[in-house]
């Protein structure tokens, strides 16, 4: 009697522990992905999803050579350009407004650093049309960093490319392409390649998408 009796407790123990691991997993609605393939890749984040068709969430520059905004905001070709989609499904009939931030994150122990990388987010719905705030594209070193208490639960000491919410069933379309600044330093180029040379400069920049439902 007392097997069956300690049996149940620990039945009940786990589904408590089980729980309480299925509701933090959709709490914090994170992800870092990389699928190589030619299918759409997509994560599915409670009612926030983030998909997109390239090997990988983000850009890498390599070797690339200092250019004005004016041809930065042009770039189109697959490796210049990372497009990708943040789509919400609400159910129900009640109101509900999910909070949700596209951040990104650099890879450690970068050739480029973040003053010298600019980055231009624009809306592919529209026309490719510039998100609210980057008519002038902006260097990494200057986006907000995500605080301790974000509405969209996203971890704190992210890069912000853009907030939002959803009141109803949508998906937007984005496109960010990230390029050199014109202002990086030819000498300093050649430095980090160890030659006369223009440097083997390296940049990597991640795409993360967090999403959460407000506080009713």
């Amino acid at each position: 009697m007392k097997d069956n009796n300690s049996k149940q407790v620990l039945l009940s123990v786990l589904g408590v522990a089980i729980l309480v691991v299925a509701v933090v997993g959709v709490s914090f609605a994170a992800f870092t992905f990389s699928q190589p393939g030619e299918k759409v890749n997509q994560i599915t984040t409670g009612t926030i999803n983030m998909s997109y068709s390239e090997p990988e969430n983000g850009i890498t520059l390599t070797d690339a050579m200092p250019m004005e905004d004016v041809t930065g905001k042009a770039l189109s070709d697959d490796n210049e350009t990372f497009d990708f989609t943040v789509s919400a499904t609400i159910k129900g009939s009640g109101t509900t407004t999910i909070n949700y931030a596209i951040t990104a994150v650099t890879e450690p122990a970068q050739v480029l650093t973040d003053e010298y990388v600019k980055v231009y987010l624009t809306d592919m719905g529209a026309s490719d049309t510039a998100i609210t705030g980057y008519e002038t594209p902006k260097k990494v070193s200057t986006l907000e960093k995500t605080g301790a208490s974000e509405a969209s639960g996203a971890p704190q000491g992210q890069y912000v490319l853009e907030r939002g919410t959803f009141t109803a069933n949508a998906t937007n379309q984005y496109r960010l392409r990230m390029w050199v600044s014109s202002d990086y330093p030819i000498d300093q180029q050649n430095v980090n390649s160890g030659s006369g040379a223009p440097g083997a400069q390296t940049y990597k920049l991640r795409v993360n998408v967090y999403g959460q439902a407000a506080a009713q």
